[in-house]
């Protein structure tokens, strides 16, 4: 199961009720997705909710793919913004409650750690087949691996 999987809304049910109709808990479920970004749905947020809403689209959602939203770029651009959270110092506690202040989204800091821990392990896995191949790719893994476990 992907990490994005993991990653829910906060204040579900108030959201919902706002809304007048129900959608999965899910932040990257098709339903959600379709339920918050459309227009009339963002017509009957809270300004606070509207804001947050609006910066997780444009931070995620903005992409020129054919089958947009459901391409897998906003998944792809959540794990860069996990991994980059990581890179700058927070543990798994501090990264959701940056992502919570930032999309009002949530996730449990087992997943997190859990994340994290797979990604360390690929990067690992990676390292040794780009020393194994020579490809040149070896040091920039290994930095990246750094960032990750400083």
């Amino acid at each position: 199961m992907a990490i994005t999987d993991k990653i829910y809304v906060k204040n579900h049910r108030q959201l919902a009720s706002q809304l007048d109709t129900s959608f999965p808990k899910s932040a990257f479920a098709g339903a959600t997705l379709d339920m918050l970004f459309t227009g009339d749905s963002l017509a009957k947020l809270d300004s606070t909710t509207r804001d947050r809403v609006l910066d997780f689209s444009e931070d995620f959602l903005d992409c020129s793919c054919e089958s947009h939203p459901y391409c897998g770029c906003a998944e792809r651009k959540f794990i860069d913004y996990l991994l980059e959270l990581r890179a700058q110092g927070f543990g798994p506690d501090a990264i959701v409650d940056v992502m919570g202040d930032d999309y009002m989204l949530y996730a449990y800091s087992g997943d997190i750690l859990s994340f994290l821990d797979q990604s360390v392990r690929t990067l690992e896995a990676a390292e040794a087949l780009a020393d194994i191949e020579n490809t040149g790719r070896s040091e920039a893994i290994r930095t990246a691996k750094r960032d990750l476990t400083g």
